[in-house]
C-alpha cells in the first residue's frame, strides 16, 4: 500500500483557508491523491482532509508538521497529519456474541483493516479460542466473582500495557464507567444492535418486534459516558416484514452490526472521522 501523509483539519470557516493550505502544499510539491472538504453551515465550521503521497515531498512527516504549524496558528486550526505506514493498536473487547469479532479478526487478517490486534479481551472465557487462532494473546476478565469496578480496573491496566490507541467493543455487553469512557473519548468505538437513536439499552431487537417496525439496524458509534448516545459513525439498515419474528430480526441484525462496525472502525483507522460536538464528519 502506497505510503501517505494523512493532513486533517477542522476549524472556523473563513476566507482564505483553502488557500493557504494549498499553497502550502504546492510550495511542498505534495501530490494529493485524495481530498474531502466540508464546511458546516450552521455552526461555521469548516472540515478537511487531504491525503498526500509522502514520497511527493522532500522532508520527513515532522519537519513537515513544523513548517505548516504557523499557518495552523493563524487559522486556530485543530488538527493533525499522520504517516499511513503507522498502524494503530486496536484492543478488542468481547463477550458471548462471536460474530462482530469474529469478522473484525477476519478483516485483520485479510488486510482489509489497516492495524495491530495486540490483545483480546473477554469476560467470557470461550472466546480464547478465537484469539489462539489468530495467535493473538488473550485475558479473561471475571465480571461474575469480583466488584464490576476492579474488573475494569483490569481491563484498563490491559489497555495501557498494550499501549492501545484504539479500544473497540465487539459486542461487549458491558457498561463502561464514567472515568474510563472519559479517558478513552474519541478512542473508543461500540457497536450497538439498533438504528439509534431508536431502541436503545437492552433487547433491542425485541423492542422493535413489539413496536413492528420494517426496518432493523445497527450503529457504529464513539464511546461516551452518556449510555448509546456517543456520536454516530455508520449506521446499516435492512428491510424486514411481518412475518418475520424476534429471533429472525436477531439472526437478520447481526449482518447490519458486522457490516457497521468494519465500516466505523476503518473510517477511525483512515482518519477519515471528525468528531464535531455531538456528531461527526466522515470523509467516507
Amino acid at each position: 500500500m502506497q505510503q501517505t501523509f494523512r493532513l486533517v483539519i477542522d476549524c472556523p470557516d473563513q476566507v482564505g483557508l483553502v488557500a493557504a493550505v494549498s499553497q502550502f502544499l504546492v510550495q511542498q510539491n505534495a501530490t494529493i491523491v485524495e481530498a474531502n472538504h466540508h464546511t458546516d453551515l450552521q455552526t461555521g465550521r469548516f472540515f478537511m482532509r487531504h491525503e498526500i503521497r509522502a514520497d511527493s515531498i522532500n522532508m520527513g512527516l515532522e519537519k513537515v508538521k513544523q513548517a505548516f504549524t504557523p499557518i495552523a496558528d493563524k487559522f486556530n486550526m485543530n488538527w493533525k497529519m499522520i504517516d499511513s505506514s503507522k498502524k494503530q493498536k486496536l484492543v478488542l473487547l468481547a463477550s458471548h456474541e462471536s460474530h462482530c469479532l469474529m469478522d473484525l479478526l477476519h478483516r485483520w487478517h485479510t488486510g482489509e483493516l489497516p492495524c495491530e490486534i495486540p490483545c483480546i479481551i473477554a469476560n467470557h472465557p470461550q472466546m480464547k479460542q478465537y484469539a489462539d487462532w489468530h495467535n493473538i494473546p488473550f485475558h479473561w476478565v471475571d465480571f461474575k466473582d469480583q466488584p464490576k469496578e476492579k474488573a475494569f480496573s483490569e481491563i484498563e491496566k490491559l489497555i495501557e500495557a498494550y499501549q492501545g490507541d484504539l479500544t473497540v467493543l465487539a459486542r461487549f455487553m458491558q457498561i463502561v464507567p464514567d472515568h474510563l469512557c472519559k479517558k478513552l473519548a474519541g478512542k473508543a468505538i461500540n457497536i450497538h444492535h439498533s438504528f439509534l437513536p431508536s431502541f436503545a439499552g437492552a433487547k433491542p431487537y425485541q423492542q422493535a418486534y413489539e413496536r413492528g417496525v420494517k426496518l432493523i439496524g445497527a450503529t457504529c458509534h464513539y464511546v461516551t459516558s452518556d449510555l448509546d448516545e456517543g456520536p454516530i459513525i455508520e449506521q446499516e439498515v435492512m428491510r424486514i416484514s411481518h412475518s418475520d419474528s424476534a429471533a429472525d430480526m436477531v439472526r437478520k441484525g447481526k449482518n447490519c452490526e458486522k457490516t457497521a462496525l468494519a465500516n466505523g472502525v476503518r473510517y477511525h483507522l483512515e482518519d477519515r472521522v471528525i468528531i464535531h460536538q455531538h456528531k461527526t464528519v466522515v470523509f467516507a
